[in-house]
């Protein structure tokens, strides 16, 4: 009798360890898509960034070529 008690109480030990781990590796699973959520923002919010800056230098240097035209321009006028 006692090495069916033994038999039973190592089975029921090993059954929730085994439930542990499945309930460890759901919520690591949830934090691993989490942090994939926020790596996958953080790159989105970088190549936002650089879209922007990107777009700051080209509109920059527009506004150089349309003000060195604009001086061209009064030079020509002036003479």
């Amino acid at each position: 009798m006692k090495k069916v008690a033994l038999t039973v109480a190592v089975l029921a030990l090993g059954l929730a360890a085994c439930e542990t781990k499945t309930e460890n590796a759901v919520e690591n699973a949830g934090v691993e898509n989490a942090v994939e959520g926020d790596a996958m923002a953080a790159d989105n919010a970088v190549d936002n960034a650089l879209d922007a800056a990107g777009n700051a230098v080209e509109n920059t240097g527009n506004a150089v070529e349309n003000a060195a035209d604009a001086t061209a321009n009064a030079a020509d006028n002036a003479l």
